[in-house]
């Protein structure tokens, strides 16, 4: 295998426990659900109606690749201007955070990865949610030192960590923006204030929501329950918080977001729901200029966001397995294919859930997780006519001897994506959350406040062994998103994300792997049926071709489950000097260019 590489800022699930969280994160999903979206262009309803044919779209110059047209058609006017990826991620993502709000906003977080087509580097920004300083690891324990049960966590405050994505879009257009920020938010202030069509896949979630949890909250319930009824599909929605909170951060900058009136009605609405969140941990958040993760995989480096996310190693891990296979000779319809992709996840969860967190809390072996003989030893117990009977995590080259107990703390489906490539050939990957769909559930000034801090352990040790991902103050919680950029010869080649909760880690190597080995266009790629394995069950996505499957691979020793897997994969390749995109139609997104 080739040698394996990594850059770092910072030197530095086990299969019974992993059941747990399979069944808790079964529970609640952002289920599919795709649908008419009213008011599209003429370009934005041609690239839906590409997307529903099955067909990729290519472009000469641009593309935008996201989770709602609306926010597409944002991005690629600001593109259309000369504006670069990162004005154009403005855009976006102030629109997402309107039309998709269970998912993301400035109440949330997000990892970016970005590729600078003027000096060929590869950076990320880390805008993760910080936990209060007043927090302790035993935040999320009862009196009697007991784990509180997982959704008695997430709804209300307690679950709310300091949001990052205000103050990673500023970074991000202050690096390299050309375009003047005020311009960036006024597609979005327009639709706040004149209204937007509810699309089906939103008055759907909001449907779907078990009582007490949305409606739990006044100002929630109001906006998501007007007339005391669930929002339908096609109503005509405003927002005007919404447009006052974006004018504010236009006019003055993120600093209209952390310090003053935006900042002490979050702060107060979260403490008096349960929460610790206080004025200090808003003055004192920053974004983390982090360098990326990379690993070789075929012809390729796939390189991602490190730590605190675990999705660069974690996909790192499994493709740097199974690097040593011949893919491509079996195809995407064996079971020996998805029997090695099975269970190189298994091995790479195994280590996620004993190494991996925020690494400026807690040492890491960042390098040995990644090392070619490391992986070529786990690769080695990998058998494509067999499942592995159990898994554990390896023991990777570290400095340090501390012992560590494995993490089983949740991580649910909800999130966006957005895959960009201006007229410059910058290339921008960027995942955004609240985590679970609708978050916390509270609501401030327009938007949803995430539950970020339920991606931390709820125990703070496990058979005596401290659990890296515990709650500290001021930590970042572990995360599996997975901004990519798929490098070849020193250029982009895929851009690739998706939300998803902890399979996002298996949606983006599914992908990569669609892509360059299984020979599928951008559009099949992410189409194609899905099957996650995490901690020992294969998950088939159902009411598909990969339910075929599923007696194979449970010859093979699997346990299987057949479930909707609700990705939203945005991918966007440079192939020959023309970008060819695809968007999932689990969801109602578009890949647009021109």
């Amino acid at each position: 295998m080739a040698s394996r590489w990594i850059a770092l800022v910072i030197a530095g699930m086990i299969a019974g426990q992993g059941q747990a969280q399979q069944a808790a994160d079964a529970v609640t999903t952002e289920g599919t659900s795709t649908g008419a979206v009213e008011g599209l262009s003429a370009q934005a309803q041609a690239a839906m109606d590409a997307k529903e044919a099955g067909e990729p779209v290519t472009s000469e110059t641009w593309m935008v690749s996201a989770a709602n047209p609306l926010a597409v058609e944002a991005g690629a006017e600001v593109l259309r201007k000369g504006g670069s990826a990162a004005d154009a991620m403005v855009a976006v993502q102030t629109v997402l955070g309107l039309v998709e709000p269970q998912s993301s906003g400035l109440g949330g977080g997000a990892f970016l990865v970005w590729f600078d087509a003027e000096s060929g580097e590869l950076t990320t920004l880390d805008g993760r949610e910080t936990a209060p300083l007043a927090a302790t690891p035993t935040y999320f324990q009862d009196e009697a030192g007991e784990p509180l049960s997982f959704f008695d966590a997430v709804v209300g405050g307690r679950s709310v960590g300091t949001p990052g994505t205000p103050a990673l879009l500023e970074a991000a257009h202050d690096r390299w923006g050309n375009q003047d920020w005020p311009s960036l938010f006024e597609t979005a202030i327009g639709l706040a204030e004149d209204g937007f069509t509810v699309s089906p896949r939103l008055a759907g979630l909001v449907a779907s929501e078990p009582e007490g949890r949305l409606d739990r909250f006044e100002d929630t319930a109001a906006y998501f329950y007007p007339d005391g009824a669930p929002l339908e599909a096609g109503d005509r929605l405003t927002n005007k918080a919404y447009a006052e909170v974006l004018r504010a951060i236009a006019q003055r900058g993120s600093s209209a977001f952390y310090d003053g009136p935006i900042a002490d009605a979050i702060v107060s609405l979260v403490q008096e729901n349960g929460g610790l969140l206080a004025a200090e941990d808003f003055a004192t958040y920053e974004v983390v200029e982090r360098a990326p993760v990379c690993v070789p995989y075929r012809t390729t480096e796939v390189c991602g966001m490190g730590p605190p996310s675990s999705g660069a190693l974690t996909v790192g891990q499994i493709l740097g397995m199974l690097d040593s296979y011949a893919l491509s000779d079996m195809g995407p319809d064996s079971a020996e294919a998805w029997t090695l992709i099975g269970d190189a996840s298994r091995l790479a969860f195994a280590d996620r859930g004993r190494y991996m967190a925020d690494s400026d809390f807690v040492p890491m072996p960042t390098k040995g997780l990644v090392d070619d003989a490391y992986l070529d030893r786990r690769a080695e117990m990998l058998d494509p006519a067999r499942a592995l009977e159990a898994v554990e995590p390896g023991e990777p080259a570290w400095d340090h001897a501390m012992l560590r107990g494995d993490d089983v703390a949740l991580e649910l489906p909800s999130t966006s994506h957005i895959s960009i490539v201006d007229a410059e050939g910058n290339a921008l990957s960027m995942t955004t959350t609240i985590e679970n769909g609708f978050g916390s559930r509270l609501f401030v000034r327009g938007f949803l406040l995430n539950n970020e801090l339920t991606d931390f352990s709820f125990a703070t040790h496990n058979d005596g062994r401290p659990i890296a991902n515990r709650v500290e103050p001021g930590k970042r919680p572990r995360s599996s998103m997975s901004p990519t950029i798929v490098m070849q010869d020193g250029a982009p080649l895929l851009v690739i994300g998706s939300p998803g909760g902890s399979r996002i880690i298996g949606y983006v190597a599914q992908g990569i792997v669609n892509y360059l080995d299984f020979g599928m266009n951008p559009q099949q790629a992410v189409a194609a049926p899905h099957l996650v394995n995490r901690f020992g069950t294969f998950d088939i996505e159902t009411d598909t071709d990969a339910t075929a499957l599923e007696a194979d691979l449970q010859a093979a020793g699997f346990e299987t489950n057949l479930r909707e897997l609700t990705s939203g994969l945005h991918v966007i390749a440079l192939e020959d000097g023309k970008l060819v995109g695809g968007a999932d139609p689990r969801r109602e997104g578009i890949a647009l260019g021109e």
